[in-house]
């Protein structure tokens, strides 16, 4: 009884070590998903209707929903907040501008 446990043992780390080594070809295919890919986020600048198309694929240990959405709605609003006073600047830049004689070049 011994022997054939000892024999076994020998065969199961042969075949461990030749799948390591590569000699035996096999094993598991690449995962496939059933979710569509898409990008979370589009290339170039944000904007806030960016962050409001953003949506997380539910997980069996992924994220609280709810957690990800209070940051994203963050994330909004700072956008809309920082667009708002960007435009404000251009707006007084330009007033600026108009406002102050025009430089002599020479």
């Amino acid at each position: 009884m011994s022997l054939a446990l000892l024999l076994l043992a020998v065969v199961l780390v042969g075949v461990v070590a030749a799948l390591a080594a590569g000699r035996i070809r096999g094993g598991l295919e690449e995962p496939v998903t059933s979710r569509p890919y898409r990008e979370p986020l589009p290339e170039g600048p944000l904007s806030a209707a960016d962050l409001d198309e953003v949506t997380f694929t539910p997980a069996l240990r992924g994220y609280r929903m709810d957690e990800v959405d209070a940051v994203l709605e963050r994330l909004r609003d700072e956008l809309v907040r920082r667009d708002v006073e960007h435009a404000r600047c251009e707006e007084q830049l330009a007033a600026l501008r108009a406002a102050s004689p025009p430089s002599e070049q020479g």
